[in-house]
């Protein structure tokens, strides 16, 4: 790490985890050490308009954006796709703050997170917005990388057919390991900021509102969660809960589940609310808690065991050691979660995610915000063999998405190409052994085999 000239506080941390899995540490979270937690709700909260206006004008933005949308192949941002009306997530989230700085007179200041492999594309798109810098901040910040670890010997992987995967990035908890070592910290209190709104690139939902600003001042709570109720869909997904030793909240991620609390990870009536990713922290708290803890926050490890080329199945396994931005709520007293609207939570994981964005499920308004247009969002499962990949996925609707404001969901089984203004309405399943394609204007009500 230090011959690739990266961050002594970076190679502190990582070499602090190091030991934590040296001694057997596994991140584990039982069923038994934790109990339920519950919240209050933002559309029960009073937040007066002009404390509203006065959090947003001391609130920094900053977009975790160092994905590459390979489970999607892409190769380099996903934030560059196009998302609507030849937009992509970074120009909706680039005009979304444009439009809320002019609305409240605020600086806003927006920053990246960007990754070795992000960087150049994403400042490249975000060129063209000539007034979205702020004097005296950098528009971008750096990620961290650490080496994958073998998982028999714990040593640093050698893979010469490709040595930049011998590499891999910290997680997201790496957030605060950056902004330490970059100085920004320092940078956005000394230009009089007091709090910082974080949220990921793909999740157009996170706009940095100033009711939920203004809650989170008020609160005078040092770190804050925006928190949604748990689907079906988030079965298999982290949720928070309350520690029964000390009564600080966590945040357990599937990776740190035993296998037999699968089912209690599972129970959507005992673990009720997810994490959306959108956190909120006080400058000064963070400072001082990194200042006290010499750098080292000290987040739960994850112990993330991988393939050194996740396409090669056969290629050594590896330990990649990760930390969660998120699991930072258990560091802080007096930390603190509000239940938010699904409409703050609209991630783009996979395809099937991507098509309902590009539908007429959603409306872009005026503020660049997503609006849902449809009564409820619909649960698509595009088959993986054909629709998996985004440049796969583009040849199979030509012409754009399918109206899927009226269906409930969308089932495909097979190779179907959508012609232009296909509508989907109530629970649609195609399934096919054959390519088939949609005819233009087409109305799919019903199952429908070929």
């Amino acid at each position: 790490m230090e011959a690739a000239g990266l961050d002594p506080v970076a190679i502190e941390t990582f070499a602090h985890y190091y030991r934590l899995l040296e001694h057997g540490e596994t991140g584990m979270i039982p069923e038994a050490s934790i109990d339920p937690v519950g919240m209050d709700a933002l559309a029960d909260v009073e937040v007066p308009d002009d404390v509203a206006a006065e959090a947003i004008r001391r609130t920094a933005v900053i977009k975790l954006n160092g994905g590459l949308g390979t489970s999607m192949g892409m190769d380099r941002a996903k934030s560059l796709l196009c998302v609507r009306r030849g937009l992509s997530f970074l120009d909706i989230i680039a005009r979304q703050v444009l439009h809320l700085r002019e609305r409240y007179d605020a600086p806003l200041p927006l920053l990246f997170m960007n990754s070795f492999r992000t960087s150049e594309d994403t400042m490249a798109a975000l060129a063209r917005y000539d007034d979205l810098p702020v004097e005296g901040l950098p528009l971008e910040f750096l990620q961290n990388k650490e080496p994958k670890l073998r998982l028999d010997d714990l040593t640093p992987v050698s893979w010469p057919a490709d040595p930049d995967l011998e590499w891999c990035p910290p997680g997201h908890g790496d957030l605060y390991t950056a902004l330490r070592g970059s100085g920004l910290i320092t940078q956005l209190l000394e230009a009089g900021y007091r709090h910082v709104f974080v949220s990921n690139s793909d999740n157009l939902g996170a706009v940095p509102d100033a009711r939920v600003a203004g809650w989170f001042a008020a609160s005078g709570a040092p770190f804050a969660i925006e928190a949604v109720r748990r689907t079906p869909s988030d079965r298999k997904g982290g949720h928070f809960a309350r520690r029964k030793s000390d009564g600080r909240i966590v945040l357990r991620e599937t990776a740190q589940t035993l296998p037999e609390d699968a089912a209690a990870l599972a129970d959507l009536d005992r673990h009720r609310f997810c994490s959306t990713n959108n956190l909120w922290f006080d400058l000064e708290a963070m400072q001082a808690t990194l200042d006290q803890r010499e750098g080292i926050l000290g987040l739960p490890l994850i112990r993330n065991v991988k393939t050194v080329d996740p396409g090669d199945s056969s290629s050594p396994e590896v330990v990649q050691i990760e930390t969660a931005m998120g699991a930072a709520i258990e560091v802080f007293e007096g930390a603190t979660l509000i239940e938010v609207g699904r409409d703050r939570f609209v991630p783009v994981k996979t395809t099937n995610d991507l098509l309902v964005l590009r539908s007429d499920v959603y409306d872009l308004g005026a503020d660049f915000v997503l609006d849902q247009a449809a009564p409820v969002i619909p649960f698509i499962d595009l088959d993986g063999k054909h629709y998996k990949l985004v440049g796969e996925f583009d040849k199979r609707f030509p012409e754009g998405a399918p109206s899927l404001k009226e269906a409930t969901s969308l089932v495909v089984k097979g190779d179907y190409t959508f012609g232009k203004g296909v509508a989907v309405q109530g629970d649609v399943e195609l399934s096919s052994t054959s390519a088939q394609r949609l005819e233009p204007g087409a109305v799919l009500t019903g199952q429908a085999d070929a």
